[in-house]
């Protein structure tokens, strides 16, 4: 395994379990505790970790952007979501997608494939479908930069979307309720919606935790999303919504990344 890969995989766990030790890293990894520990080294100095004596840990949440704290809040099942949401596409299809911490677990599982193209307002997104082993077409919408999600929004962002007719909108979400998907950002709502209306079809991807949230601004109602990836089964009034919707629901099992 390439240095740089193994560091990844480094990082991927440590999202997932919050603590590693050194021994456990270079069982899992099957490399010398030294290599691990030169890796950690690397990783803290470049803060996407940090090093304590025989362990990893997540890095502090102080000075650090609202999104990169997201990143770390139910990362396995981000992550699970993100990559059963990967299988779903293969060669040949375009696909919208929109800034999130799921929707980046996705493009980082997606970036494995050949032959799609993706079309995003996530410079993360971007950088993650450049990194992966596939082929593939990456368009970034122009827009706003807004830092904190490392996202171009707004007008022109917006008439940049209807340059494109897709496939498929794979969108992250603030909220899901029997009335719809929700988020709590006005600029990214409207640009979720833009991308809904160009697509012919919708996949949302999201943790759990959506389902007991609500948030200010509509996306689309149940009625527009072709399937639901989610890391748990809906349940009560979201579940009969949802079947009365049409919506597909696949449940996505949290697992730790292979070696």
């Amino acid at each position: 395994m390439k240095p740089v890969n193994r560091r990844e995989k480094i990082v991927d766990l440590v999202r997932n379990l919050t603590k590693v030790s050194v021994d456990d890293l270079a069982d899992h990894l099957r490399t010398s505790k030294e290599t691990i520990r030169r890796d950690l080294t690397i990783l803290a100095e470049e803060g996407r970790i940090r090093k304590v004596h025989g362990s990893a840990l997540l890095p502090e949440l102080r000075g650090e952007s609202a999104f990169h704290i997201r990143m770390n809040e139910a990362a396995p099942e981000k992550r699970s979501v993100g990559a059963r949401a990967a299988e779903l596409f293969g060669s040949g299809d375009a696909l919208f997608v929109d800034t999130g911490t799921t929707t980046l677990f996705f493009l980082e599982a997606l970036a494995a494939k050949s032959g799609l193209t993706v079309i995003t307002n996530s410079i993360l997104g971007a950088q993650a479908m450049a990194r992966g082993k596939g082929q593939n077409k990456i368009f970034i919408l122009g827009g706003e930069y807004y830092s904190d999600a490392s996202e171009n929004l707004g007008a022109l962002t917006i008439e940049q979307i209807g340059r494109f007719n897709a496939h498929h909108a794979v969108l992250t979400v603030g909220a899901i309720t029997p009335e719809g998907i929700l988020d709590f950002s006005l600029e990214e709502a409207e640009v979720a919606r833009v991308m809904v209306q160009r697509a012919k079809s919708v996949t949302v991807v999201a943790d759990g935790a959506k389902m007991d949230r609500e948030a200010l601004f509509k996306v689309c109602a149940l009625e527009q999303i072709s399937r639901l990836v989610i890391s748990r089964p809906p349940q009560g009034a979201l579940a009969e919504a949802l079947a009365l919707a049409k919506v597909e629901v696949i449940v996505a099992t949290p697992a730790l990344p292979s070696a």
